[in-house]
């Protein structure tokens, strides 16, 4: 091997670490796809939790090894689109389906549950002008597709818990519509949502994230699965009144 091709070699092994990180991250939301077609929703549950961790590794990885290009942005939205667009997608398909045919919706072909999906033309349209966009490096612009399905996740795993006897209420064909088409709006708005990007541990500089944080940890302790959801309504509100302000 030549001394010229052995370093260009190196590289591209370099950089297939954080593609692999990426790819990961797709087959989660393909396991947890098939997983809430079958209802197998704590299945569902941890593939997600997993391909979270991949999304949020693959970039850390690559800044890491300096491999950082352009087609890991592109397999990184690719990836995104299905866990979080395909998979919150479904489940809001599955939901509406329980509400307007029952449990034996399987039966037969849910048409009125087919608009859960305009929640994954949502994520598709935040995903490419997201990567369109050069001013979320130490801001988000709208909702994070990550952040939104953590908002559905939460609405299955509290209808699959029935937590305080909610089911009736997260399969009430009317409560999904306008959740598909509040948290689709909260994706491809403009407004500024702050990151979780932070430079040092200090309170001062940080301190919405901390109250954040806290905040959200009493919400999972008090509501359980569906303090995740509750969670993303405390980030949208605290977003709102104190990042835009600037």
């Amino acid at each position: 091997m030549s001394s010229i091709t052995k370093p260009y070699l190196c590289a591209m092994k370099k950089s297939l670490i954080p593609n692999l990180f990426t790819i990961s991250n797709l087959i989660c939301g393909c396991i947890a796809t098939v997983s809430i077609l079958y209802g197998w929703f704590g299945m569902a549950f941890i593939a997600f939790i997993l391909g979270l961790l991949f999304d949020f590794s693959d970039g850390l990885v690559a800044r890491a090894l300096g491999v950082s290009s352009e087609m890991g942005k592109q397999l990184d939205s690719l990836a995104d689109l299905v866990s979080f667009g395909v998979v919150p997608g479904m489940i809001l398909f599955t939901l509406l389906a329980k509400g307007w045919y029952g449990d034996e919706w399987n039966s037969y072909f849910p048409y009125l549950a087919i608009p859960g999906f305009i929640f994954t033309g949502f994520a598709a349209y935040r995903l490419g002008k997201f990567n369109l966009d050069d001013r979320q490096d130490d801001e988000f612009r709208g909702l994070a597709t990550p952040g939104s399905t953590v908002f559905v996740m939460g609405l299955m795993m509290a209808h699959w818990q029935n937590f305080w006897n909610l089911q009736p209420w997260l399969t009430n064909p009317w409560f999904l519509y306008a959740v598909t088409f509040f948290m689709g709006m909260a994706m491809v708005g403009d407004f500024k949502m702050f990151s979780f990007k932070v430079k040092n541990t200090k309170w001062k500089g940080n301190e919405l994230r901390y109250i954040f944080l806290a905040i959200s940890i009493s919400f999972l302790f008090i509501f359980q699965y569906l303090g995740l959801s509750l969670a993303i309504i405390l980030y949208l509100i605290l977003s709102l009144v104190f990042t835009n302000r600037k």
